[in-house]
């Protein structure tokens, strides 16, 4: 964020009414998780595909990742990586089985995989944005939570934050009122509108670049950007205000 007083903080109850946080990577440590799923899908798909010249069959890379994958709902995950590869499937249906050779199959692949490796070794939290979370209720600014995730629910009680929010728009409340995905700003908006609280006076907070664009276009007050991974570069480009490596570094205040 330009032009700070850096004795001012940087969430200010006087003029920030919510916080909505994203999921992944800002409350519950899940974005390493989904990443080595997603190379182990990716891997294995391109491992087993015949030799073509225009396709690119390398293996898959946290660059991919973060510039294909991270923010996004996860069918639109998958076609837009495989269209970098200049790879082509037909979309299918969300009912597909996972083995079916359509970007619904392999989507389906991966939330099963996802859904088997935090069954077995549950999902961390980031202990910082927790501890924020309950001094910005305790305070009376609202908060929520956001996410394309259909597993939203499932990930925060196996964190066991399952009450933390009371307000959560995720994957099956997008596809239930038709919102469309980051970087578009619907959901972002959806959860503002559900604690009562304009677009102008909340803070969104975000570890992805598609997420930071989604709060610049929905025209909230102030967008966070958290650089878990060395992505900081591309979370300034895409328009967040500040970057910082975790919310410890966050002042909140102004009451």
């Amino acid at each position: 964020m330009t032009d700070r007083d850096p004795d001012e903080p940087v969430i200010d109850a006087r003029l920030h009414d919510a916080v909505i946080f994203d999921m992944d990577g800002v409350v519950t440590d899940t974005a390493s998780i989904h990443a080595a799923v997603w190379t182990v899908l990716f891997d294995e798909f391109l491992a087993r595909l015949p030799a073509a010249p225009e396709e690119n069959h390398s293996p898959f890379t946290r660059a991919d990742y973060l510039r294909h994958v991270d923010g996004k709902p996860r069918y639109r995950g998958v076609a837009d990586f495989l269209a970098a590869r200049g790879i082509s499937l037909p979309w299918g249906e969300p009912s597909d089985s996972e083995g079916a050779n359509t970007v619904c199959g392999l989507g389906n692949r991966k939330d099963r995989l996802f859904r088997t490796r935090i069954a077995s070794t549950g999902v961390p939290v980031f202990h910082s944005t927790v501890a924020l979370v309950r001094e910005l209720k305790a305070a009376g600014v609202a908060t929520a939570i956001f996410s394309a995730s259909r597993n939203a629910a499932e990930v925060l009680s196996a964190a066991g934050i399952g009450d933390l929010f009371t307000v959560r728009v995720d994957g099956v409340v997008a596809d239930e009122l038709g919102l469309t995905g980051k970087p578009d700003p619907d959901m972002l908006i959806e959860a503002a509108r559900r604690v009562h609280a304009e677009p102008g006076a909340t803070v969104v907070v975000e570890d992805a670049a598609a997420g930071v664009e989604a709060g610049k276009r929905g025209g909230f007050a102030l967008v966070i950007g958290i650089d878990r991974g060395g992505n900081g570069e591309s979370l300034r480009a895409a328009g967040a205000d500040l970057v910082v490596e975790d919310l410890a570094e966050v002042d909140f205040g102004g009451l």
